[in-house]
Formats: C-alpha cells, sequence, structure tokens
C-alpha cells in the first residue's frame, strides 16, 4: 500500500496538540505539529501533506486570514479549521476558505479523526468554486451564541450556502427558526434575490393556496384581479415556509406538485409557470405522529426534510444567556430605548429561567427591563419586578411530597451549604443521571418518548446518555 503523506498539525495550545497527535497517531499517521504561520509556511515549502489541520488565532495571526498562501503551496491540500472563536461568523469564514471542515472547540476527537481520515487522499474545493465576499459581521450576522449546542447548527448552515438543497429548521416556538433561514439565504449563493416568509398558520385554509400560488381575476369571488403569489415573489430566491405542519391537506397535495416539478399554476388559471425557488421550512411540531395520523404528507415530509436543522431550546444553551442578553440591549438602545447594563445578579436570576418562549420570551423580558429599570444598571430586584421571582426550591420539593426525588432532592440541600456556591450546577450533574434513568424506565427504553418526557431535545438525550455510559437497551422490555 502506498504510503500515507504526514498531517500537518497547525496549534499553539500545547494541551489540544498533544491530544490530537495522540489520536492521529494511534491510527497511523505521522504528524508534523507547528505553533505559528512562519513555521507552517515553512513547513509547507519543503514537503508535501495529506491534509493540515489549523486553529484560526495563532500566536503571528489568523490562521484562516492566511490560507491564501497555503493555497499557493498546496492547492489541493485539504484543510480542517479548528477555533475556539465559536461564532457563526467563524463557521461561515471557514465554509468562504474552503475547509473540508471546521471544528467548534471543544471538539469531539472521534469525529476529528474520521474527519481526518475522510480528507486523506481527498481534494479539497477549488477556490472557484468559494463564495463572494460578504459584508462585515456586524451587518450580517444574525444569530448569537457559543455554546456546544449552536455549534451544530452553525456547521449546518454553513454546509448549505453553497446548494439550493431544501431545509426543514424544527425547534420549539421562539427558538430562531426564521433567524436561521434569514442566515441561509442572506449568506448562501442566493443571497441577491429576494427572500419571502409565509406564516401558513396565519393564512385562513380556503386562501392559502391562492396565497402560494396566486390567483386569476374571478377565480373565486373577491378576486377583482390578477394576483401574485408566493412563489412567483421568490423566484430566483429563497421560499421560507414557517409553520408548514399547519398547513391543509389539499394546500399540502400541491405544494408537493411544485417541489417535484418546479412548476406552479395560479388558482384559477391554466397557464403552468416555472419558478426557481430554494425552499426552507420550518415548524414547531412533531411530523412524525401526524404522518403515522395522515394529517401531513409522508412523500412530502421527505421533500422537506432532505437537510435537517434541529434548533435547541434556551433551556437547553444557559450559558449564551449573557450573550443574547447584551446583544437584545444594544439591539433595544438602537430602537431608542435607554442604554442599560446588566448585573451578575440580574444576568443569574435570568439564567435560572425555564424560558418556555425561548429566544423570543428573552428578547421581550429585556426590552421591558431597558424601558422601565430606574438606573443604569438593571439589578436582580428589576427583574424580579418584571417577571416575577425565581420559584423556589423548596416549593419543589413540597410539592413532590416526601417519597422519591423530591426527598432525595430535600435530603441533597441539606447537606449543601450556601457559600460553597455553584449550587444549580452541582443539582443538575448529582441528579440528571438518576432522571434520565427513571425515564428511560418510564418509556421501556424508548429514548424518543423519554426525551418528550423530559422536555428536552431528543439528540441531547442521545448525547448525554453515551457521556453518562447508560445502557438504554437494558430498560426495554424483554
Amino acid at each position: 500500500m502506498a504510503a500515507i503523506d504526514p498531517v500537518l498539525l497547525v496549534e499553539d495550545d500545547a494541551a489540544i496538540a498533544t491530544v490530537i497527535i495522540a489520536a492521529l497517531e494511534d491510527e497511523g499517521f505521522a504528524i508534523a505539529h507547528c505553533t505559528s504561520i512562519a513555521a507552517r509556511d515553512k513547513l509547507l515549502g519543503g514537503r508535501r501533506f495529506s491534509v493540515m489541520l489549523t486553529d484560526v488565532i495563532l500566536e503571528d495571526g489568523d490562521g484562516l486570514a492566511s490560507l491564501a498562501a497555503v493555497r499557493d503551496q498546496a492547492a489541493d491540500m485539504p484543510v480542517i479549521v479548528l477555533s475556539a472563536q465559536n461564532t457563526l461568523d467563524t463557521a461561515v469564514r471557514a465554509s468562504e476558505s474552503d475547509a473540508f471542515e471546521y471544528f467548534p472547540k471543544p471538539f469531539d476527537l472521534d469525529e476529528l479523526v474520521h474527519a481526518v481520515r475522510q480528507a486523506v487522499g481527498s481534494r479539497a474545493p477549488s477556490a472557484a468554486d468559494a463564495v463572494d465576499a460578504l459584508p462585515g459581521e456586524g451587518e450580517r450576522m444574525p444569530l448569537v451564541g457559543r455554546s456546544p449546542a449552536m455549534q451544530g447548527v452553525y456547521r449546518m448552515i454553513t454546509r448549505v450556502l453553497r446548494n439550493d438543497l431544501t431545509v426543514l429548521i424544527t425547534g420549539e416556538s421562539g427558538t430562531g427558526k426564521e433567524l436561521v433561514a434569514e442566515a441561509i439565504h442572506q449568506l448562501g449563493n442566493r443571497r441577491t434575490g429576494p427572500f419571502v416568509a409565509v406564516n401558513t398558520a396565519a393564512i385562513p385554509a380556503d386562501l392559502i393556496e391562492s396565497e402560494l400560488f396566486g390567483h386569476e381575476k374571478g377565480a373565486f369571488t373577491g378576486a377583482i384581479a390578477q394576483a401574485i403569489g408566493k412563489f412567483e415573489q421568490a423566484n430566483g430566491g429563497t421560499l421560507f415556509l414557517d409553520e408548514i405542519g399547519d398547513m391543509p391537506a389539499e394546500a399540502q397535495t400541491r405544494l408537493l406538485r411544485a417541489l417535484q416539478s418546479g412548476r406552479i399554476r395560479r388558482v384559477g388559471g391554466r397557464q403552468e409557470i416555472a419558478v426557481n425557488v430554494r425552499i426552507i421550512a420550518a415548524t414547531n411540531r412533531d411530523l412524525t405522529p401526524m404522518i403515522a395520523a395522515g394529517t401531513f404528507r409522508e412523500d412530502l415530509f421527505y421533500r422537506l426534510n432532505v437537510v435537517p436543522i434541529e434548533l435547541p431550546p434556551l433551556r437547553e444553551r444557559r450559558e449564551d444567556i449573557a450573550a443574547l442578553s447584551q446583544h437584545f440591549l444594544l439591539l433595544a438602545a438602537e430602537d431608542g430605548l435607554p442604554r442599560r447594563q446588566l448585573t451578575p445578579e440580574a444576568l443569574a436570576q435570568l439564567e435560572a429561567r425555564a424560558w418556555r418562549g425561548n429566544v423570543r420570551e428573552l428578547r421581550n423580558v429585556v426590552y421591558r427591563l431597558a424601558l422601565m429599570a430606574r438606573e443604569e444598571r438593571i439589578d436582580a430586584d428589576n427583574v424580579i419586578d418584571i417577571i416575577g421571582p425565581e420559584i423556589q426550591t423548596a416549593n419543589l420539593v413540597a410539592e413532590q411530597g416526601q417519597g422519591g426525588f423530591g426527598a432525595a432532592l430535600a435530603n441533597w440541600l441539606a447537606l449543601e451549604t450556601p457559600p460553597s456556591g455553584a449550587i444549580y450546577h452541582r443539582a443538575l450533574a448529582a441528579f440528571e443521571k438518576p432522571l434520565i434513568e427513571y425515564a428511560l424506565g418510564r418509556t421501556g427504553g424508548n429514548q424518543l418518548r423519554a426525551a418528550q418526557l423530559l422536555g428536552i431535545n431528543r439528540n441531547t438525550l442521545r448525547k448525554r446518555i453515551g457521556e453518562l455510559g447508560l445502557e438504554p437497551d437494558r430498560f426495554s422490555p424483554q
């Protein structure tokens, strides 16, 4: 078998470099390691490498900004980007630079090794295929947050920017599904075309076909003139169909026909009209039971679900609440409200909330705080005045009764003292595993039903099951 050229690792964090080198050497790769752009260029000038892994922020510059020099020396070498700058902007920059793959830190080591295997022997995409330069970050980044939960979303967004594949965005109300759709449009290859959004749940059932496909004069009572529908309005751009799960059955059939043929017919019309649109759909409903019940077409689901993107609820990305709150305070000031700052105590109050309305609810609360607070600094009392006091743990224990989790939590709390701090996170760590075991036991090991019982994302549940070393099969009926 022909020898594999070595892997070049450009990483100035010694601990991370050591872990990566050990993992790749275990797989039989030879590794050349350096910590700077200058050393990288010197190595590239003297040898050939199968793949390069590079950090973004290096001791002598920006590893992404300097990739043009890498292409001059090794045009066909795949590049895998590693970054602690975990924003959508970084993910998009990696995509624009023709990176083979992008991994936010901390990353899954097995996934990284798998990506290196895939990259070896492959040819990186041509720079000619790269998207054009885009506006600056302040103008184009609609999404905020660096949590691990959002990194998967960013990676999926970058993977659909250079194609027109249909995307289905799922997630609870208020998680930002339309923002993701807008990001795909604004950063993708259809950004010069129109972005047309339509909420299918807000349109009366007898008017939805006219809204989507348009109608001819006299097609129905009240049709006093020809009307152009959303498909034609979005021609050359993106059509965002929000709340697709609420679309009536007859409209589903016509939508499926339009997706299959790329042609539509206005209500009351005879002529078919060719349309060139990218479809992005979204729903806060679980379509699987709707398909089983016959209220949502299975063939339409498969047409829409080419690239699924699932948005995490805010309670699963609490580490983003500080950045989101600051972002909304800045937007509030731009909208004419007083400039405000959150105290650490106020932020702690916000981070402890359930946020059933997700990011939309947080935005509304921050705007109210900006309006109602009497001082420049928003404190915990301001938060409590706006959204009420945090539910006390003692009340939850009392509601649970004297047995089960309530008693266990009460006993655990009795051992804790307030000065020890971080009680919220330690309580989660102490009770997460038995809580997941309880849910799996109640559902016979069915992970989808267990996730629904817990009220969390099923992908999050699967990840935590693996990290906690649980075996769902042992809960299955024998």
